[in-house]
């Protein structure tokens, strides 16, 4: 049957209208988001790799070149099965860094204004061939269908509908944080038509052509030349070079950069990809072998890249010929939509931005948003529209599969790039350009120039010319690539901007790449993006921004302004291109900063880490939980003093949490902690010991501890620490030990106080007694004082001991000013109430006028337990001297005994807690270790000498207190 020309071109729009419903239902949600997202959803949307090429151009293909033809997918296959660290990383990198197309990702890696620049003309370039290949195809389907159509005519009306639809399709959104779901399903759908389409045809040849399987088999052994021709130039063809052309082309064509990273939803999507594209690819391949054979049967005459057309007049009722035909459209119409996409929004970033920007003085109301739209579809129309031009210029003087693989070689010459960006850090983007334009030109003399011109080219008698065109300018273009590139990156050096660049590519993590800001705030940011892009967009892209990170618009922290910048880089990168988006924040950055940081996203990134990067990051977040889980506060600070970590213990101490300080310089923390900080980074002092705190109304006790970390080895890495030890509860434990050792001194001297206090009664009583009867006036006056001062001598010894029975009261306690001379006096006098003391001479030899300070309480109870230890000490009737002296600054005292002395091998030890050298029973082994804590406390020191036999003595030094200290003890 053989159809009209109104009738195909009938099919065809109601074809691409279907098209357009299927892509408006899935972006409405009127298609099911697990089916819109679902992996074999985004695997057919792959499938716009195969083209007219893979639709018509295979067959002619295989009859001239045999089983060559599979090199052109198995070339892809081979990329997909390197997924995990090709196509993954690369995705990675689109992804975190919001990067829209390949001269984005050259762009990125070799940061430079020509960089994205070269790679969007090389592109255009390249890619003309192959849009003109689907233009030619559908004008000489219809031709082959009707043997009546003005090509020149039929193929403006294509141009025009597929610029239609390029723009409903894929120019909706502006950046690629929106996703255009609704073209990965229609391009999935496209896929699945040609699939189905070209199934139909092979059916149709096995089963009307040969009459079944049998049939098919039965030609086979009869013409068996047939699969001879097939096998023949395996053995002699250039297939390597075509594995290598296919393999660059599976990722690198615009088109496939587009759909694989650019349009990917779900990046877990990948891994289904890598094995279920490389089969989609294998069923349609299983049908040209046997379109080759029947058309060779029914000896169709014309080339053979249009058999499948051919083939499907011979069905009677017309509809494989219809299927067909729109399963060519299909393949043409798709391949155009996605490569005018790319390509368009590479020449905006790239070519057109960079000029309208340059020197543009926005004005609020500016619609900048919009502007990209539109020039974006503008763009569209003029990619296809130049394709046309190809058209025209080239006419269908090449078969299809000699237009692809022009294009094929002409993006192979970015392999080289593509793989020192994952692999060769030295890689700089003189080296890249050089080697990238070297590649281009003998591309542009070996293939292009005799297209256009119909003459040979100038490098025609070069070696290798005899081993085939391809094989001669694969090698030739990519030779000169290496060299360059190799040979100029090792003479030149990279630059900062390139070396984070290299870490962001190899390192699979998100990193910081923006210097550390020199924007005091949010403000300048935004005024420095109003400045090109105008102040209602420079709004929502900080307020997008802002969003993102959950900041608000007062934030003025230097680390979070820098995650602020960084974020809107990223976002401006896919706006206007990481080039622009660059310059635009340059201004805000300060001169000579920091290099790259690892971000806090790496916290989110270890599921995709492999290997030694794996390894790395998990001894990483060890580390950093360590410090996490410390028992004391810890306070990390960078080269700014802003805050890098703030740990549990730090936020439970402070009452302040991490979120609210991160990022804050030092001064900027809130009280009390912004001068008590401030003050000790400022001393020259390494620790500081019992700092009294006022915390939530309570009074706390700190010990600070600061470190400089890699000062003068790594400036990236140098900062400071600051940990904060929390001693409250140990002060009050003391306190109450303390406390709890004067109770029990005091039940040791419970029996003395009897004592004590009955003698003065006793004599009281008497008096009283006498008074009754006494006359004498005299006498009894005399009667009266002994009872006041027997009364007094009562009154003394029990407000000494409530005075050494009363708690220490940690928020009230103050250091007074004291006569060291009345203290050993009280102190004497206690020590005098127990029973073991009573016959020990107390020899007090202090200098007069030694003032000391410090706390009554604490001090009477050291020297309580040295007088006490040296009466035990002392043999009965024994003596106890105390000697004290002013030094320079400090006050020394001396309490000697001559009892049993100390052993020399425990000599070390009795200041540890309970140990004793007392019989059981008769020390707790607290006494000396407490007296030791009060003495230290108040910034003294306390030490023994002693010998065995001969007596012992403890120094005691104090510091002497000032004459400014007004309140006296005595």
């Amino acid at each position: 049957m053989t159809p009209e020309l109104w009738q195909l071109f009938l099919a065809a729009l109601v074809y691409l209208g279907a098209l357009f419903l299927v892509a408006y239902a899935a972006e409405n949600g009127w298609i099911p988001a697990r089916v819109a997202r679902h992996p074999l959803t985004y695997t057919l949307s792959l499938g716009v790799y195969a083209t007219t090429w893979s639709f018509y151009g295979s067959v002619g293909f295989a009859q001239n070149q045999g089983y060559l033809f599979l090199t052109i997918y198995v070339g892809v296959t081979l990329a997909f099965l390197l997924a995990p660290v090709l196509l993954q990383p690369l995705l990675r990198l689109v992804r975190d860094y919001q990067l829209t197309s390949l001269a984005d990702l050259f762009a990125f890696r070799y940061p430079s204004r020509w960089t994205g620049t070269l790679v969007t003309l090389f592109m255009l370039v390249g890619i003309l061939p192959y849009i003109s290949l689907q233009i030619q195809a559908v004008v000489t389907s219809a031709q082959v269908l009707t043997q009546e159509v003005p090509p020149g005519v039929l193929a403006l009306v294509f141009c025009v509908t597929v610029t239609l639809f390029a723009v409903l399709f894929g120019a909706r959104q502006v950046t690629p944080r929106e996703k255009h779901e609704g073209l990965v399903v229609a391009i999935a759908f496209e896929s699945l038509i040609k699939l189905v389409a070209l199934l139909a045809t092979a059916a149709f040849a096995v089963f009307g052509v040969f009459g079944g399987p049998a049939g098919l088999d039965e030609w086979l052994r009869a013409n068996p030349q047939a699969v001879e021709q097939l096998h023949a130039p395996l053995r002699e063809g250039a297939w390597s070079t075509l594995l290598l052309l296919a393999f660059s082309a599976a990722f690198l064509l615009p088109r496939q950069f587009h759909m694989i990273f650019t349009e990917n939803i779900e990046p877990g999507a990948l891994r289904t990809a890598s094995w279920a594209f490389p089969l989609f690819l294998l069923l349609l391949n299983l049908a040209i072998p046997v379109v080759l054979w029947s058309g060779q049967k029914l000896g169709m005459d014309g080339a053979a890249d249009y058999y499948a057309l051919r083939l499907a007049l011979q069905e009677p009722s017309g509809w494989l010929t219809y299927l067909t035909f729109i399963g060519g459209i299909s393949a043409a119409s798709a391949m155009i939509i996605v490569e005018s996409l790319a390509l368009a929004a590479m020449c905006l970033n790239h070519l057109v931005l960079p000029l309208w920007l340059r020197g543009r003085r926005p004005r609020s109301g500016t619609d900048f948003y919009g502007h990209l739209l539109w020039g974006r579809r503008l763009l569209i129309a003029v990619v296809i529209f130049t394709g046309y031009g190809a058209y025209l210029a080239v006419g269908d003087s090449r078969g299809l599969v000699q237009l692809g693989l022009i294009s094929f070689v002409a993006v192979t010459q970015f392999l080289p790039a593509v793989a020192a960006m994952l692999a060769w850090p030295r890689a700089t983007r003189a080296g890249f350009i050089a080697g990238t334009s070297a590649g281009m030109t003998v591309w542009f003399l070996v293939l292009v120039l005799p297209l256009i011109s119909g003459r040979p080219s100038p490098l025609a008698d070069w070696p290798l010319h005899q081993s085939g065109i391809w094989t001669f300018v694969s090698f030739w273009s990519l030779a000169a690539n290496l060299l360059l590139f190799i040979g100029v990156s090792l003479l030149t050096r990279p630059t900062p901007k390139e070396q984070a660049a290299d870490r962001a590519c190899r390192l699979d993590a998100a990193l910081l790449l923006s210097p550390q800001p020199r924007a005091a705030g949010v403000a300048a940011l935004r005024e420095r993006v109003a400045g090109a892009l105008g102040p209602d967009t420079a709004a929502a892209e900080i307020e997008r921004a802002l969003s993102d990170l959950k900041l608000g618009a007062d934030e003025r922290r230097p680390r979070q302004l820098h995650f602020l910048q960084e974020r809107l880089q990223r976002n401006l990168s896919g706006l206007v291109g990481p080039q622009l988006a660059r310059e635009l924040l340059g201004a805000t950055t300060a001169a000579g900063s920091a290099g790259p940081l690892v971000e806090e996203e790496l916290e989110h990134s270890q599921d995709r880490l492999r290997g030694l990067a794996a390894e790395l990051n998990q001894l990483r977040r060890f580390h950093r939980q360590i410090l996490q889980d410390l028992p004391v506060g810890v306070c990390s600070l960078g080269l700014n003093l802003e805050v890098t970590i703030w740990n549990e213990r730090m936020a439970e101490l402070s009452g302040l949490p991490a979120d609210a300080v991160l990022g804050s310089r030092v001064d900027q923390l809130p009280a009390p902690w912004a001068r008590l900080f401030g003050d000790f980074l400022e001393s020259a002092q390494q620790h500081r010991y019992k700092l009294q705190l006022a915390l939530d109304g309570k009074r706390r006790w700190l010990n600070l501890h600061k470190e400089d970390i890699g000062a003068g080895v790594d400036d990236a890495a140098a900062g400071l620490v600051l940990l904060v030890e929390d001693l409250t509860e140990q002060q009050q434990l003391e306190a109450e030990l303390a406390h709890s050792a004067r109770l029990a001194s005091i039940g040791t001297l419970a029996s003395g106080v009897a004592h004590e206090i009955g003698n003065p009664l006793t004599g009281i009583t008497c008096v009283a007694q006498n008074l009754r009867d006494e006359d004498d006036a005299a006498e009894r006056q005399y009667g009266i004082e002994e009872i006041l001062k027997q009364s007094r001598r009562i009154s003394d010894i029990v407000q000494s001991l409530l005075t050494f029975a009363r708690p220490a009261v940690q928020e009230s306690r103050t250091l007074v000013r004291l006569d060291l001379a009345a203290l050993v006096v009280e102190a004497i006098r206690l020590v005098r109430l127990s029973p073991t003391a009573r016959d020990i001479a107390f020899d007090s030899r202090l200098a007069p006028e030694l003032w000391i300070e410090g706390d009554p309480a604490r001090l009477t109870q050291v020297l309580l337990n040295l007088l006490g230890n040296a009466a035990d000490a002392s043999p009965p009737g024994g003596r106890v001297e105390i000697r004290a002296a002013r030094g320079a600054g400090s006050v020394t005292l001396e309490v000697q005994d001559w009892g049993s002395g100390i052993p020399e091998a425990l000599r070390e030890r009795v200041f540890e807690p309970f140990f004793t050298t007392k019989d059981p029973g008769r020390g707790t082994g607290l006494g000396l270790p407490l007296a030791y804590r009060i003495v230290s406390d108040h910034g003294g020191s306390i030490g023994v000498d002693s010998r065995e036999g001969a007596g012992s003595t403890f120094t005691v030094r104090l510091p002497a207190a000032p004459d400014s200290l007004a309140t006296v003890l005595t």
